[in-house]
């Protein structure tokens, strides 16, 4: 990787490719910033293709990266801003992939995970190519609708689609799974795909490197139970205090399932196992709090 000027992510032959990431005052756009300082970031609004081909004219990039959405402080937010979460997570995807496809732009989009139901005891990892079907939560039906109509385009451009659930990042943030489940006090145990932001955010620039196109599943390989999050956290704070109870106790709508990530690996990319990164992300959320 080659740092030339602000803007610039890398040479791909002879051709400088720059990176322009919308969203950036949002979680991911701000962790990027931070391990991507190379790129150039907005956090410009996006109401219109005018607003979107102004973004694209001003830094010309060679990428777009997506991190635009709205979940609110916890999904149910989405319940009460449909007009918002509509706007966010379904409109401005499309107006962003519309503008990249105008002007031979590389689009990657920031999707999600929860798109699915899923049985424990009949389904085995779900793969990009399953279609999804939550629409249980209008955060989730928002996500498939613009996930569907940027498929739909993917036989023909370059667009790249990330799937990313449940950050346990290793830095206190309300985001972070840590941060809320040392709130909470109190977890589900179940077996869930996570995404730990480091690794997500170097399996992005991975998947860049190699010009995938399509649809990923950027998690970490297993599933996590919180339980065991809270007990490598209760090492580190012995006096924490923490409950396990009953999904249904929790008496709120949510995806549990597990994703598979071999469409990712077999682009040559490494995903540690959730299990792996236990420790690095507790004693980063402790030190960076």
């Amino acid at each position: 990787m080659v740092q030339i000027h602000p803007g610039v992510f890398f040479y791909k032959g002879d051709k400088i490719m720059s990176i322009l990431v919308m969203g950036a005052d949002g979680y991911i756009g701000n962790r990027l910033r931070e391990e991507m300082p190379e790129a150039s970031f907005s956090n410009d609004k996006i109401y219109t293709l005018d607003d979107a081909q102004r973004e694209v004219a001003k830094f010309n990039p060679t990428i777009l990266i997506n991190c635009i959405g709205y979940t609110g402080t916890t999904v149910e937010d989405c319940e009460l801003n449909q007009d918002k979460t509509l706007m966010c997570n379904t409109y401005v995807p499309l107006l962003l992939a519309e503008v990249c496809l105008r002007n031979k732009i590389k689009f990657v989009h920031i999707s999600s995970g929860c798109l699915y139901h899923f049985d424990y005891f009949k389904d085995l990892d779900i793969e990009e190519e399953d279609i999804p079907d939550f629409l249980d939560l209008y955060y989730c039906r928002s996500k498939i609708y613009s996930e569907a109509a940027l498929s739909a385009l993917l036989d023909e451009h370059p667009f790249l689609i990330l799937r990313f659930r449940i950050p346990l990042d290793n830095r206190d943030h309300p985001k972070n799974l840590l941060t809320k489940l040392i709130k909470y006090k109190q977890v589900i145990d179940i077996p869930n795909s996570v995404s730990y932001v480091p690794d997500f955010i170097n399996a992005m620039k991975h998947l860049i490197n190699v010009e995938a196109n399509g649809i990923y599943n950027i998690v970490n390989k297993g599933g996590l139970r919180y339980p065991e999050l809270m007990e490598v956290y209760k090492k580190y704070v012995p006096d924490f205090e923490y409950r396990v109870i009953e999904y249904e106790q929790l008496n709120l709508i949510r995806t549990n399932l597990i994703l598979s990530i071999k469409k990712l690996e077999a682009t040559g990319f490494v995903m540690r196992d959730i299990h792996d990164v236990l420790e690095e992300a507790v004693l980063g959320t402790l030190n960076k709090g």
